[in-house]
């Protein structure tokens, strides 16, 4: 029973640094707004992360053309990334 938690933890530690990576991709993104913003691939990237997102927005609005809210939620993401993960790896 216990490799199954194991494989399941990790499961979830794999899950949080997808979902880190798409958050990076996406600061990437915003860098090129030339990009094709219909193209599967991007509005795959922004609708999977854009729920996230606009918690951040709500309480830092960008300031000018600066939006900081990713770089708050990469933060937040590894924070509760930790927290998870360091808490079921201790139930184990």
């Amino acid at each position: 029973m216990g490799w199954i938690m194991g494989i399941v933890v990790t499961a979830i530690d794999v899950a949080f640094q997808v979902y880190t990576w798409l958050l990076i991709i996406r600061i990437l993104l915003s860098w090129f707004p030339r990009l094709n913003p219909y193209h599967p691939v991007i509005r795959f990237i922004y609708e999977i992360t854009e729920p996230f997102l606009v918690l951040f927005r709500r309480v830092i609005p960008p300031i000018g053309a600066v939006d900081f809210s990713p770089i708050i939620a990469f933060f937040v993401l590894q924070l509760i990334r930790q927290l998870i993960v360091g808490i079921l790896w201790r139930i184990l």
